[in-house]
């Protein structure tokens, strides 16, 4: 008797534990999928161009894309009702800023190294042109809703950083997660083109003109968009960190040669004189190619290559002591290298970041 009463209790308990899972354990909260992942910000690759599968612009013209950004519903059983959300503008930038960097009172130009607001065109008036709707539908029954984010990028200045910060407005019929990081995205906004991105620069030096023979390695160096041909690279080993990068933008434009568009001639520039740049082709001019590799291991991985050879450039930095301007030359070649999934036909998707 004992034992099948155990066996009546076991049996009652697994049935009841059953049932539990027919009913919400959580809470239809709505969130964003949008993980931090860059500094307190949350990282997003868009084409400076989003083009249709034959390759040309969708929107008619270069500069002109658009992200979506995955809205949900959180939960353990389905959307039971079909919802209208309200989104906008998220005002934690400033406090984000003030945590991650400093406060200004202490140090001035420490607002260089802030996030700027892309929705503040009155403050930053080369910011990409960001919009997206006020209000998206999650029909019923339906966990998921993508809200098109639609961008200008004609004209940026990827030397400030540009982030778009949104939020889950309050609502009716719905509640935005209480968790802060679950309803505010805060988008760190990355256009790309074909040449952009973290390139390889083991096999790029950096020399004191005075000094050639003690050059320098680097690790790595970042190209920014500029247009659809141009990206931009800061001289020798300054990146982000410093206030002042603005004053050291090296642009590399890059020409298809006329019978082979995976190859072809890189020309550099400067938009600041100041900087002395100086592009020395007297031992050959700056190249690229592009080639692609399909992975032994993993057979839908494909490897993109981009190869910038023959760098040979001087440059002065004037400002870290103004009294004492430096002159360095930079030489030697970068290699960019892009994970292609190719089972996937959005590019931006298929690019392991």
């Amino acid at each position: 008797m004992l034992m099948l009463a155990g066996i009546a209790v076991s049996g009652f308990s697994l049935v009841a534990c059953n049932d539990e899972w027919t009913e919400e354990q959580y809470e239809h909260y709505i969130s964003f999928k949008a993980p931090l992942n860059d500094n307190g910000v949350t990282a997003i690759y868009v084409p400076y161009t989003r083009k249709d599968a034959n390759g040309n612009p969708t929107y008619g013209v270069n500069g002109i894309s658009h992200y979506e950004l995955p809205v949900l519903v959180s939960g353990t059983t389905d959307n039971d009702k079909d919802l209208l959300v309200q989104l906008g503008h998220s005002d934690t930038l400033a406090q984000l800023n003030y945590e991650r960097f400093g406060n200004p009172a202490y140090r001035a130009d420490i607002v260089d190294l802030y996030y700027k607001d892309m929705d503040d065109h009155t403050a930053n008036p080369t910011a990409p042109t960001a919009t997206y709707p006020s209000y998206i539908s999650i029909p019923k029954g339906q966990n998921l809703s993508l809200l098109k984010i639609n961008f200008d990028f004609r004209g940026v200045d990827m030397v400030d950083k540009w982030v778009l910060p949104i939020e889950i407005k309050p609502g009716e019929g719905y509640q935005a997660h209480p968790r802060k990081n679950y309803a505010k995205a805060m988008l760190r906004v990355y256009p790309y083109n074909d040449y952009s991105g973290n390139y390889s620069a083991t096999t790029l030096t950096l020399s004191n003109v005075l000094a050639p023979g003690a050059a320098t390695g680097m690790e790595t160096a970042r190209a920014y968009v500029a247009d659809e041909n141009t990206v931009f690279f800061y001289a020798g080993n300054i990146d982000e960190s410093r206030v002042d990068r603005q004053l050291y933008k090296i642009f590399f434009r890059f020409v298809p040669s006329a019978t082979n568009v995976n190859s072809g001639t890189v020309v550099l520039s400067s938009d600041n004189a100041a900087n002395n740049l100086f592009a020395d082709n007297s031992t050959g001019t700056t190249s690229y190619e592009i080639y692609e590799q399909r992975d032994d291991v993993k057979p839908w991985l494909m490897h993109h290559y981009v190869i910038i050879k023959g760098i040979n450039y001087n440059f002065t930095d004037y400002t870290s002591a103004p009294t004492n301007p430096m002159g360095y030359n930079v030489k030697g070649t970068l290699t960019l290298e892009r994970q292609l999934n190719t089972q996937i036909p959005d590019e931006d998707q298929a690019i392991q970041w």
